[in-house]
């Protein structure tokens, strides 16, 4: 039902999370992310509010894995729920409850976390992070060529419908929240050329937020 990677550039401290899904608006409901923290997948049977608590306890100084532990304990249904968690310092955690949907699996690597449900094949997050830690380039375009890299292994075990992908760094705000919520086919194609739109006008979009005064001009009818 749902693929995803998560990780952190050492680089710059960015935070991603690519995600795609057989369900609509994925993004919507699985993709959190704060600037400075981490970011947390929470997919399968999903329960949104697991994401701000992730981050929260992250937030507060809980490493992923001491942040996925208290999720985990005690909490209603967690046996259908599928996490990953990647913190401020890129240390990942995974959890699996023993209802998550057909063949699942996760993986982890330096600063990646991948993880999938009803899949066609339980390598497909490993060949996530894989493509990903070989990459180079933006944080969006190396999630982007995992994710790309998931189909290729695999994929899911029917059609994908949706996709997001999300960025956060040192603004309190996402720097991109992409989503294609639904698409009769190729979601992450559709994804992917729409960050090719986005990518280049980024950084015009945090400098007309932080000081419009001292921002490029706005591309847009009338602007002087």
């Amino acid at each position: 039902m749902t693929f995803s990677i998560a990780a952190r550039c050492p680089a710059t401290g960015m935070f991603g999370l690519a995600i795609s899904s057989s369900s609509p608006a994925v993004a919507a409901r699985c993709a959190h992310a704060r600037a400075g923290v981490g970011a947390v997948a929470t997919q399968n049977v999903t329960d949104p509010s697991l994401g701000p608590l992730g981050l929260d306890l992250m937030a507060q100084g809980a490493s992923a894995e001491a942040a996925r532990d208290a999720l985990v304990a005690g909490r209603p249904h967690i046996d259908y729920r599928q996490l990953t968690l990647i913190d401020a310092a890129g240390r990942t955690a995974v959890f699996s409850g023993g209802r998550t949907l057909g063949l699942n699996a996760v993986a982890q690597g330096e600063g990646a976390v991948a993880a999938g449900n009803l899949l066609a094949d339980t390598g497909v997050p490993q060949a996530m992070v894989e493509a990903f830690l070989a990459s180079q380039g933006s944080l969006g375009g190396r999630l982007l060529g995992a994710m790309r890299a998931g189909v290729a292994a695999g994929g899911e075990a029917g059609p994908v419908h949706s996709a997001g992908l999300l960025l956060v760094r040192d603004v309190s705000w996402p720097v991109a929240d992409l989503r294609v919520d639904w698409a009769d086919e190729d979601p992450i194609g559709a994804l992917g050329r729409l960050w090719a739109l986005y990518e280049p006008q980024l950084e015009a979009y945090v400098a007309r937020a932080l000081d419009p005064t001292e921002a490029p001009s706005y591309g847009v009818p009338g602007d002087a």
